[in-house]
């Protein structure tokens, strides 16, 4: 099974999954949900904060997302993840840094490849899986705002208040791992999302490689689509609408199923949800359909510290029972860029 995405989206799914992580040889029922290999696709854009300062100094991908991964598939979460999770709070030089980020940088200068530094943490954490960048390349995002200005630098573009048109990489013609692609050409299961539509999902789809492999493989592929919409990503856009913005970046229909939530958020959450600009995203069953994806409709939200949240182990449990084998529709040309 392969997860792609970014942000605190798929470190959550991670932490769902990683439970179904088992040998084929485990004395368990064969109806029990399993996950034999379990790997992470995840984009390497961030330029704000701790991972923003390292990439700077050290000339290196930032380490943020690729860390709360780790953390998420890591077997000792109790332990060996906090501290890998632990930010300073403190120190003129360490304010801001988690140790995570320190760590991946250090074996970075040691071992003087990203991908590798990412391997060997891993390893020490003992996850349950496997973790690769979409690139290795020194990417930029750029935005093409709906009035017709860039914008540049993901933290730029999050605290844009217009609407994003299209996005683009910079440089344009970066390359996949050839781990990556190998891991997606491997999966039976193929996941993207949930995550920042336009800052965690949409730049894995602009490496050159990744979406012609995602639509090129047998898998069984899925949309988890997010909860809440983003005042800066993605105000007003409904489930359709994400499947829409998706397929149009990877130019190819990539989806067979759309995992969406169907339980309303309380009062009080959508209160504290709008006074952010920001909304449940609406089911519109009709309009996925229409792009040739099929739905399922399912219990997927829960409310942490007032906080919408995926609750993981019911959509964990819903992707690990689709069937591994389907029949796309004839739907190849619905929705692509002229």
């Amino acid at each position: 099974m392969l997860a792609i995405g970014g942000g605190t989206g798929l470190a959550n799914l991670l932490k769902g999954l990683k439970q179904y992580v088992r040998a084929t040889d485990d004395s368990i029922s064969a109806l029990e949900p399993r996950i034999t290999e379990l790997s992470a696709v995840v984009t390497v854009t961030d330029d704000g904060g701790s991972s923003g300062r390292l990439r700077e100094e050290f000339n290196m991908l930032p380490p943020g997302d690729i860390r709360n991964c780790i953390a998420a598939l890591s077997e000792d979460e109790a332990l060996l993840s906090r501290l890998f999770q632990h930010r300073f709070q403190t120190g003129s030089n360490l304010n801001g840094h988690s140790l995570g980020n320190l760590f991946l940088t250090a074996l970075t200068v040691i071992t003087g490849d990203f991908a590798e530094a990412v391997k060997q943490s891993s390893e020490i954490l003992a996850t349950r899986g496997h973790i690769y960048p979409s690139t290795a390349s020194d990417v930029q995002l750029e935005a093409v705002m709906a009035d017709g200005t860039r914008v540049g630098g993901e933290t730029n573009i999050t605290a844009s208040t217009g609407r994003i048109k299209e996005l683009h990489l910079v440089p344009p013609d970066v390359q996949p791992l050839p781990q990556t692609l190998a891991a997606i050409a491997s999966a039976d299961l193929i996941t993207i999302g949930p995550g920042s539509l336009f800052t965690s999902l949409v730049p894995n789809l602009l490496v050159h490689g990744i979406p012609e492999a995602v639509a090129a493989s047998p898998a069984v592929k899925v949309l988890v689509c997010n909860l809440m919409t983003e005042a800066n990503e993605s105000l007003g856009l409904s489930a359709a609408d994400h499947i829409q913005v998706l397929t149009n970046h990877a130019r190819a229909c990539i989806f067979d199923y759309a995992l969406v939530n169907a339980t309303p958020a309380s009062a009080e959450l959508k209160i504290k949800y709008a006074e952010e600009h920001a909304r449940q995203i609406v089911a519109d069953v009709g309009g996925i359909e229409a792009l040739g994806v099929n739905v399922i409709l399912g219990d997927y939200l829960e409310e942490v510290d007032g906080v919408a949240r995926h609750a993981t182990e019911r959509v964990s449990r819903d992707l690990l029972r689709l069937p591994r084998h389907t029949v796309r529709k004839e739907d190849d040309a619905v929705g692509l860029m002229a």
